[in-house]
C-alpha cells in the first residue's frame, strides 16, 4: 500500500482577515493557511512518506468573486495540480496538511474512485460546510462538503473524479451551523451529525454510524476549528464548547481500529504567533 503526504497550502477558499484582528495586514492574514500548512509538515513526524507539495499561487492580486466563488480561477488550477499528482503517483492512502477546509476536497474524491465508492467520510469540524455559491459567504473552504458531494460550481465540481453520497458523511464536534438555511439543508441532504457533547465520553455513536453505513474505509478531515479555545486556539475560528484535543486523538484512533483510514487531512491551521513573527522578522535589515 502506497502512502503519500501532500502538503495543500491553498488559503484562497478562505476570507478569514477580519476575524484575524492582531495581523493588521489582511493580505498576510488571508494567506496564513499557507504558512499553517508548511509548519504542519514541519511539525508532522517524518516516517518516510514521500512528500507532495500541490503548487499554490501566492500572488498579490485583485481578489474578486466569479460566479458565486472567491477566487474562482485559482482554485480550479490548484485543483488541477493537485489531481495531476495524484494520478501520476496513484497513492492508496493519503495524508494531507492543509491549507484550509478545501484542501480535503482533492484526496477525498480521489480516493472515493480509487475504492470505488467503498469509503466513509467523517468529517470533524466546528462547521457543516455546506454553502454553494450564491450563498451570502462566497468562500471556497465553506462549500468543502458539498464539493466532495459533487454539488457547486460546476466548472470545479466537472474536474473532480468522484463524489460522496450523504449517506456516507458524518459531521462529528459539529456546533456552529452559523445560519438557520445551513441547518435546513443540512437536514435536507440527510447528514447525520454528532456535537462535542456526544462524544465527549466515548466514541460508540461514531463507531455505530460507520457500522451502519456499511464502507470498508474511511477518508477523515480534521479541522483545527473543531477544538475547544479554551483550551488551544489553533485556527481561524473560536466557538466555545469545542472538543479538546484528546477527544479528537479518541476518536481518531478508535475509528482506525475498526475500520481502515485511507485519507487524513489536517486542515484550517491559522498560526497568528507565527505570521507575526514573520511580519517582523520581513522587516529587519540584512533580511530583507
Amino acid at each position: 500500500m502506497k502512502t503519500i503526504r501532500l502538503v495543500y497550502p491553498q488559503w484562497q477558499g478562505g476570507s478569514i482577515a477580519k476575524w484575524i484582528t492582531e495581523v493588521k495586514d489582511p493580505e498576510q492574514a488571508s494567506r496564513g493557511y499557507y504558512l499553517g500548512a508548511q509548519l504542519l509538515n514541519f511539525l508532522a513526524p517524518d516516517n518516510g512518506q514521500d512528500t507532495y507539495t500541490v503548487p499554490v499561487s501566492t500572488d498579490l492580486v485583485e481578489r474578486k468573486v466569479t460566479d458565486g466563488v472567491l477566487d474562482k480561477d485559482a482554485i480550479i488550477t490548484q485543483t488541477k495540480a493537485a489531481l495531476d499528482i495524484l494520478n501520476v503517483q496513484k497513492p492508496d492512502k493519503i495524508v494531507t496538511l492543509g491549507g484550509e477546509c478545501s484542501a480535503s476536497v482533492v484526496p477525498f474524491t480521489y480516493l472515493s474512485e480509487r475504492y470505488n465508492g467503498d469509503v466513509a467520510m467523517v468529517w470533524i469540524d466546528a462547521h457543516p460546510d455546506i454553502t454553494l455559491p450564491g450563498d451570502v459567504y462566497p468562500a471556497y473552504h465553506a462549500m468543502a462538503v458539498t464539493a466532495c458531494m459533487g454539488l457547486g460550481d460546476k466548472q470545479i465540481v466537472s474536474e473532480l473524479p468522484a463524489k460522496i453520497d450523504p449517506s456516507k458523511i458524518l459531521f462529528a464536534g459539529l456546533r456552529d451551523w452559523e445560519r438557520d438555511e445551513i441547518k435546513e439543508r443540512q437536514k435536507q441532504y440527510g447528514i447525520k451529525h454528532l456535537t462535542p457533547e456526544e462524544v465527549r465520553e466515548d466514541s460508540h455513536a461514531v463507531l455505530e454510524w460507520l457500522k451502519s453505513c456499511g464502507a470498508s474505509k474511511v477518508v477523515i478531515h480534521f479541522d483545527m476549528d473543531v477544538l475547544d479555545p479554551a483550551e488551544i486556539i489553533a485556527a481561524v475560528g473560536v466557538v466555545p464548547n469545542g472538543m479538546k484535543i484528546a477527544e479528537v486523538l479518541r476518536v481518531i484512533n478508535d475509528i482506525a481500529q475498526e475500520k481502515e483510514i485511507v485519507g487524513l487531512t489536517v486542515a484550517e491551521p491559522m498560526p497568528r504567533t507565527a505570521i507575526r513573527i514573520k511580519e517582523m522578522l520581513n522587516q529587519l535589515p540584512l533580511l530583507k
